[in-house]
């Protein structure tokens, strides 16, 4: 539906141009009207025109200051005037305004229904080059990121083909000198769409305009990340000042050196790359320059003997001592005296020696465990160095409770192990739980509590089905009485032993004996 406004000082012609073309036109035309020209602009800043009809004289502001204005507008809404005065220098603003039609009250309605059809066509066509041009501007972007992608992933490309890919995508200005920032935001809008990112890249170089010619390409790298390619010299300066304004405040960004040679765009990402790595030690977002990082010492050697002791005190009672030396191989001063591939390689250190072994040899504790461990082996899912300290220190607690929890249950379990050890050889004698408690030197509470979770039994109905068993045995292997064998076997009197063994078995020793002497078994 088309947007067409009606300005014109008279009420009835107003509404009756409205009703003339609501009849003719029903469901195509959204009909608007207005009685001077400054109403008129008004309502065209809040909403589309498609098509003004305007009459010449009016008060306040007459037709020809509104074609005026139309005219020196940006978006432009086809125009036709309406006038009762066949007047050469109306006619001539109305050549100079590009105005579509000169229509002379009375209004004859064939002629009007024939303009609006004119016009409608027009629009159409205008409609349709404009997204024609839309969608070749959008696949000529899409070709330049798709080239600038294939240039950073591709490290066998040669310089001319790099040159002969960069030149078809129209990126020839990067010759003359260029620059290169790298945008990651926060983790707190890591939801943000991509396009955002380039957005935001945008808005920013919009308010650097009036700061001289040059050029630029906005794309995303593999990982997602808005790439800014200038060839202004201020870039870094602008982006520095702009980082620090307060609508800023969630992205990092990195920022190269001046380069020249579009040959040398790796080199220059990977400055940008390396700079926004950087950003990971400063407390607040914002931009960092490789020009001032680059000429950190290379890194000397990580201290693993220290990482190692780490490793080792992990279950032990030495947290503080444990935490004492994390901080000391993790001071910031000397982690940001050096290239920040010291802090990656520690990092690594830590994994390796200290994180991986633990789940390697114990095993996943919990989810929560397992969730922040997977976090802390990346230092980069973290927004600041400082966090992913705290991060490292967190897991180290948590293992640490876990691995003195994993050995209590070891040596439990070997303490159990002793206990059924005894009551094997000794279930004969007037046998109790605390005896057995007092030769594995636990408190007999305790023992009771763990005998029955690690058997699933009583220590009084384990012990009993202990004495049966080897009741059994000598039941089908010798030819003792029976009140012999209750008595070999740990019971006080035969009347005992033959309820607990009927208890137990649904028959009676000597009842036992006779089926297996029946199925030739003794």
């Amino acid at each position: 539906m088309r947007n067409l406004l009606v300005v014109d000082d008279e009420r009835n012609i107003r509404l009756g141009l409205k009703a003339m073309i609501e009849r003719r036109y029903s469901g195509r035309f959204s009909i608007m009207t207005a009685e001077q020209g400054q109403e008129a602009w008004e309502l065209m800043k809040e909403t589309p025109i498609d098509i003004v009809m305007t009459d010449i004289r009016m008060p306040v502001m007459d037709g020809i200051a509104l074609i005026n204005r139309i005219h020196e507008s940006e978006r432009k809404p086809l125009v036709i005037i309406l006038s009762g005065h066949d007047e050469f220098a109306y006619a001539k603003e109305a050549i100079r305004c590009e105005v579509k039609q000169y229509l002379l009250k009375p209004i004859v309605r064939e002629e009007l229904f024939g303009t609006l059809e004119r016009l409608d066509k027009e629009l159409d066509r205008r409609e349709d080059l404009s997204q024609k041009l839309r969608e070749s501007e959008r696949q000529s972007e899409d070709y330049r990121q798709s080239v600038l992608n294939l240039v950073l992933l591709n490290p066998a490309m040669s310089g001319g083909e790099m040159r002969s890919r960069l030149l078809d995508a129209g990126l020839a200005w990067m010759d003359q000198g260029y620059q290169i920032a790298l945008l990651k935001p926060l983790q707190q809008v890591s939801g943000l769409q991509p396009q955002a990112g380039e957005g935001l890249f945008a808005r920013m170089m919009a308010g650097f305009e009036g700061q001289g010619e040059y050029e630029q390409a906005v794309f995303q790298d593999k990982d997602g990340r808005p790439v800014l390619i200038s060839s202004s010299r201020e870039l870094s300066r602008f982006v520095s000042d702009y980082a620090l304004d307060q609508q800023f405040p969630m992205f990092r960004i990195g920022i190269s050196e001046w380069c020249e040679g579009m040959e040398n765009m790796k080199e220059a990402y990977g400055q940008a790359a390396k700079a926004l790595k950087y950003s990971f030690l400063q407390p607040n977002p914002g931009a960092v320059e490789y020009v001032c990082m680059k000429g950190r010492e290379e890194p000397a050697a990580i201290p693993l003997p220290s990482v190692q002791k780490i490793a080792n005190m992990l279950g032990s009672d030495r947290e503080k001592e444990m935490k004492s030396l994390l901080y000391e191989i993790m001071d910031l001063k000397v982690v940001a005296r050096y290239d920040i591939s010291y802090l990656e390689k520690l990092a690594s250190a830590l994994n390796e020696q200290v994180f991986d072994k633990v789940f390697h040899m114990y095993g996943e504790e919990s989810i929560e465990i397992l969730k922040l461990y997977k976090k802390v082996g990346h230092i980069y899912n973290y927004e600041h160095y400082h966090d992913y300290l705290h991060g490292v220190e967190s897991l180290l607690m948590r293992l640490n409770e876990y691995i003195k929890t994993m050995k209590a249950a070891h040596v439990d379990r070997r303490e159990m192990q002793r206990a059924l050890d005894y009551i094997q050889v000794n279930y004969q004698r007037d046998l109790n739980m605390a005896m057995v408690a007092n030769h594995i030197s636990l408190s007999y509470t305790y023992f009771s509590e763990s005998f029955k979770q690690f058997t699933g039994d009583s220590f009084p109905h384990y012990l009993k089905k202990v004495r049966i068993d080897n009741a059994k045995r000598l039941l089908e292997t010798t030819d003792d009485k029976v009140y012999e064998i209750g008595r070999l076997t740990g019971f006080e009197n035969t009347k005992h032993f033959n309820r607990v063994f009927k208890e137990l078995e649904g028959v009676t020793p000597q009842e036992y004996r006779s089926q297996r002497r029946v199925l030739g078994e003794v």
